[in-house]
């Protein structure tokens, strides 16, 4: 999944991709370096953002998206599903509404209008994510019992109510929300032990490039030279059979993916390059 932030603010790419045209050339980009996916998001859901209006968010993505669906400014149609990532119904039902085929929630469907907008098209996917509190505020000493364990129900407890609400449980995704109100040692251990979320048998899908954490690591990189860093979690998740990574950098994490699948048990045709 490539990110496609239409965002004055996102941590890693912020005001990059802000004008119309410019998302529409950079979202092709990714669908030519191999992104099986594009996710366009018009809220930043970076440590200490505010919120902002669903009109704004709407007005922010609506317009790409059209672009993307219809072709145009010098492109044709993108060869790939569009997700939507938001966390506001009224964004995710205009979205649809103007051709993206997914929905990436960074709250798991907490708001039950979610539930509703999601309902009433029943060949959309879901992917719902863990966070502890709301961006602004998650990463004001968040504290968990056991990260594994608190993270695993959450995300159990959400797709059930989903399920519960009339969504089928074939379209539903999992996110351990790397970053989102966690802790150095919280990320660290969620992408340690990444298999025991697949237990819950759900696709998983892993968010992790140019996080903070991986800046850390590095000794402070800033997040336009985590590139390698972010790749090393591509392939921790290659290894752990999760089905979707959401990354910047979608050229390197594809020559990644093909490279670990050529030399794995699985042979030629990446795992996840074919999901």
């Amino acid at each position: 999944m490539g990110i496609l932030n239409v965002t004055p603010d996102s941590f890693s790419d912020g005001g990059r991709f802000a004008d119309v045209r410019t998302a529409v050339a950079h979202a092709h980009t990714m669908v030519e370096d191999g992104a099986a996916i594009v996710d366009v998001g018009g809220e930043s859901t970076r440590p200490g953002s505010e919120p902002v209006p669903a009109s704004l968010e709407i007005d922010r993505v609506v317009p790409v998206i059209e672009a993307l669906v219809r072709g145009g400014l010098d492109h044709g149609p993108l060869a790939a599903p569009i997700s939507i990532d938001t966390r506001k119904p009224k964004v995710a039902d205009a979205a649809l509404r103007a051709g993206a085929t997914m929905v990436n929630d960074v709250t798991a469907g907490r708001d039950p209008a979610m539930i509703d907008v999601l309902r009433w098209r029943e060949d959309v996917p879901v992917v719902l994510m863990h966070m502890l509190g709301e961006p602004k505020t998650m990463q004001v000493e968040p504290k968990y019992e056991d990260v594994l364990r608190d993270v695993g129900r959450y995300l159990d407890e959400r797709a059930r109510a989903l399920i519960e609400g009339g969504i089928a449980r074939d379209r539903i995704v999992i996110d351990p929300g790397i970053g989102f109100g966690k802790r150095f040692e919280d990320n660290i251990a969620l992408l340690k032990n990444v298999e025991t979320l697949r237990k819950l048998g759900y696709p998983v899908m892993v968010g992790a490039s140019r996080k903070a954490f991986i800046g850390t690591i590095l000794d402070d990189a800033p997040a336009g030279e985590r590139v390698v860093g972010s790749l090393a979690v591509a392939a921790r998740c290659h290894q752990a059979g999760v089905e979707m990574v959401r990354v910047h950098d979608v050229r390197e994490t594809v020559q990644l993916l093909r490279v670990l699948d050529a030399i794995s048990s699985d042979g030629p045709g990446n795992r996840m390059l074919r999901s």
